[in-house]
């Protein structure tokens, strides 16, 4: 490792997000280019800094600097240039040389020793001498503190976030509670907390951290999309990750209850399988807070919404009397059912459509909404996804938003660091008679309480969605617990009509439903099976079907086919898919560029996904001169892109997603996406792709089952292709041990009914 010392004579660029910073460093012999991570260096400082020398394949020869120590500037020279830089604020260049005037080298002292001295200059008041010494104090103090953390082993950008939560207060808190950090500060999770805490000497069964790691194991549920943990499983989890036995637990089980931290209610067991009767033995349900009142509230505005509207019996009479005129208008011919809801659509403040591929929902939503229209009322139309949006919008004929810009997500809030919110809210409600929603499955609890909430009572809401599918990557399972609480008028359609006879995607999406054999003959147009058992040859042939066949069978490109797999590890998992078909579908070339951040490298013309819901990012949207045309905040997990471009100087990547929204990410915020040629089954819902490749050869039981092979299935719109074993199929549909979550939900719900009759 090689050290060099010299002067900050410019900064020539630096990532806010990060603090990746490019300057030129003067030393005595040279101007040398240097790269690395810190956010106090600043111009006119001079520096003493470790690194190595690299060779850029644009910029040439760089020092990349790994530790680096500020030096006090010794003599006149360096005084007055550090004090001319900018750096102090209130101080310029023609101040600067008056001040060492008057000093010499003994200015640095004065100013942080005597700074009062300083009124001593012309045109220098003793206020003005007071600020001077302050921002000398406050660059001193952060580094100070920054040196502090990085000696905990936490990295610079961690140690900004710590330093401007708590300022010089973050001394207190590492010696007393850095658990503190994991609920306070962003991106410290419970491991890193307790990984300082380990260092700071706080014994592993110290109130803090067994407090700490209840709320994390809860945090992981929640990931899993629980909304509670029985405290037995609670414990036995938190057990496991503490080390520290469950009685030492329970004292603080209930401080955190105490302290509004935590939930706890006691209900009948939930069953384990949808099979199972639900035993009548109590358990302690332990919600973290958030959890428990969103369900409540939830809960209590369905409650308001559903106004129903008692009908004569003439009355009924009429209403299907205008139902029929409407389907002569539309030419179309409603079944009982369909019929049956569109009626109850209009009776109902709250209604609830399910029903799987073929069975006549889209039609249904059709009449529905043309009926309102016809009464003069205002409809808004909405999905949880912007894909899932633009499908309503090609079927209906009528614009549908996803509802984060329905509600009108505003990132002022995120900007500043709080948590995002919503524009439409209980304050603010949406201006309609009439909301749909479509895709419900894929909505989880918080997302539900804030679209309630921006819902007026007297307004209709429409909920639309098949049950069937996998529920919602965020936690809770809203459309199953409306349908099973039996608390809102539901209409299930199971008529599969002829036109969707004709396809075997549909055909056999029922057949996995209902427990059957699939008919894998290969006489089909747009279901196909091959009997594959060796990886490398489902390899060989899946990049032939995308690469060669698929595209000019279903009219699209090798991007737009999907592989859908159930799994992240293993040879047929998202991630070892991933390399082999970015190696083929998008090959390095001299004319891409790329980039390598920790084990994930992308690269221009990839296809990637975001992984985590982001507030704060800012899209655009601009036109063919480059011009923005349209802005907003937000993008969420499972929107898909294509790397547009990377700049490797400031170290930003540019992806466009739906709706040719371009977002900027500097390489730290790279961690929220991945690649996208393959995605857990988990990850497509919502979308549509025109063909799908499903490699199923061995797997986890409980995640090999019958509701992940529908889903997948149910995402092709033209054809869909099966690599593996004809017994690893029959297993799954045989397997109807769907993974139940931990929700609240539809007791609420239930709660809530009885209560009021």
């Amino acid at each position: 490792m090689d050290t060099i010392k010299g002067y900050i004579e410019h900064i020539i660029f630096r990532n806010k997000e990060n603090g990746y910073t490019v300057l030129n460093l003067l030393t005595q012999e040279e101007e040398i280019t240097c790269v690395g991570f810190f956010q106090t260096m600043d111009q006119g400082e001079t520096i003493e800094a470790s690194g190595e020398y690299t060779t850029h394949q644009i910029y040439g020869k760089q020092f990349k600097i790994e530790r680096y120590t500020i030096v006090p500037p010794g003599d006149e020279e360096s005084v007055e240039r550090y004090l001319a830089s900018g750096a102090v604020k209130g101080v310029g260049q023609a101040l600067a040389k008056r001040i060492v005037k008057a000093f010499g080298e003994d200015t640095y002292r004065i100013i942080e020793e005597e700074p009062e001295r300083l009124a001593e200059v012309k045109g220098i008041s003793l206020k003005k001498a007071r600020e001077i010494a302050a921002s000398l104090y406050e660059k001193r103090d952060a580094r100070d503190a920054l040196t502090f953390l990085q000696g905990y082993g936490i990295g610079n950008t961690l140690a900004l976030r710590i330093y401007e939560t708590y300022g010089m207060g973050l001394y207190g808190v590492m010696r007393e509670n850095p658990y503190r950090l994991a609920e306070d500060v962003s991106g410290i999770g419970f491991r890193i907390a307790d990984e300082i805490a380990a260092k700071v000497g706080i014994h592993t069964d110290s109130d803090y951290r067994i407090r700490s790691g209840l709320l994390y194991t809860l945090q992981q549920a929640g990931a899993e999309g629980h909304c509670y943990l029985p405290a037995e499983k609670l414990l036995t989890r938190a057990e496991e990750l503490l080390g520290v036995e469950a009685a030492l637990m329970e004292p603080q089980l209930a401080n955190l209850a105490m302290d509004k931290k935590l939930v706890i209610k006691t209900a009948p067991a939930q069953p384990v399988s949808e099979s199972a009767q639900s035993p009548l033995a109590p358990e302690r349900r332990v919600y973290a807070s958030s959890f428990y009142y969103a369900e409540l509230a939830c809960a209590g505005m369905l409650h308001d919404l559903n106004i129903r509207e008692e009908l004569l019996p003439a009355e009924e009479e009429a209403l299907l009397k205008k139902i029929g005129v409407l389907e002569e208008d539309l030419g179309i011919a409603l079944d009982e059912l369909q019929r049956r809801s569109v009626l109850e659509s209009i009776r109902n403040g709250v209604f609830i459509l399910s029903g799987g591929p073929g069975t006549g929902k889209t039609t249904t939503i059709n009449a529905i909404i043309r009926y309102f229209l016809s009464q003069g009322m205002d409809i808004l139309l909405a999905a949880p996804t912007g894909r899932a949006a633009k499908r309503m919008t090609e079927a209906t004929g009528y614009e549908a938003r996803t509802i984060h810009r329905l509600l009108e997500l505003s990132g002022a809030a995120a900007l500043e660091g709080k948590t995002a919110r919503f524009e439409r809210n209980e304050e603010n409600p949406l201006e309609a008679d009439v909301v749909i929603v479509d895709e419900m499955s894929m909505v989880d609890i918080f997302l539900f309480q804030s679209l309630l909430k921006a819902v007026s009572v007297g307004t209709r809401l429409i909920l639309v969605g098949d049950v069937n599918q996998l529920p919602s990557v965020g936690p809770g399972q809203v459309l199953h617990d409306l349908i099973e609480s039996g608390a809102f008028e539901t209409m299930v359609l199971k008529k599969i009509f002829r036109q969707a006879q004709e396809s075997d995607i549909v055909l056999n999406a029922h057949r996995i439903y209902a427990g059957e054999e699939l008919v894998m003959d290969n006489k089909s147009r747009d279901f196909f099976f091959l009997e594959r058992n060796d990886t490398d040859v489902i390899y060989k042939h899946m990049l032939q079907l995308i690469l060669e066949k698929l595209p000019r069978y279903v009219d699209a490109t090798p991007f737009d086919i999907q592989v859908l797999t159930p799994m992240r590890k293993g040879k047929l998992g998202v991630e070892t898919l991933n390399g082999i078909l970015q190696r083929y579908l998008n090959p390095p070339d001299p004319s891409k560029r790329e980039c390598q951040v920790g084990d994930a490298l992308f690269r221009e013309g990839d296809k990637v996904m975001q992984i985590k819901n982001n507030y704060q990012l800012v899209w655009e949207v601009v036109s063919r001169y480059n011009i923005p045309i349209d802005s907003g905040m937000g993008i969420f997990n499972g929107d898909i892109g294509i790397v547009r471009s990377i700049d490797e100087y400031a170290r930003e990547v540019v992806v466009e997603f739906d709706e040719h929204r371009r977002v900027t990410y500097p390489y730290a915020g790279l961690e929220e996406l991945e690649l996208a040629y393959a995605v857990t089954i988990h990850k497509s819902q919502g979308s549509e792709y025109p063909a799908v490749i499903m490699p199923l050869l061995t797997g986890p039981h409980m995640l090999f089952n019958r509701n992940l092979l529908y889903t997948g299935v149910t995402r092709a719109k033209s054809c869909v292709t099966i690599l593996g074993s004809r017994a690893t199929i029959s297993a799954m549909i045989a397997n109807n041990s769907e993974n139940l979550r931990y929700t609240g939900f539809a007791d609420q719900l239930r709660t809530m009914r009885t209560d009021v009759t």
